[in-house]
């Protein structure tokens, strides 16, 4: 069974897969995300595309991530 997990940044839900079809859905890329560990130690899971709109210039804080 699939379970869902919501992206930190556009707050859209994303399917998160378990045992072999794991495989599966990263060979698809229908994860399409990572989680970022940022300097003050907080984790957040974001798609690709909220990755994309953070600032490149300094170091990504948690209100980045709230304001996406």
């Amino acid at each position: 069974s699939m379970a869902t997990q919501r992206w930190d940044g556009c707050n859209e839900r994303t399917r998160i897969a378990g045992g072999i079809s794991d495989f599966w859905s990263q060979a698809g890329g229908s994860t399409g995300g990572v989680t970022l560990e940022l300097a003050d130690g907080s984790e957040h899971f974001l798609c690709f595309e909220c990755l994309e709109r953070l600032p490149e210039d300094r170091a990504v804080t948690a209100e980045d991530i709230e304001t996406l």
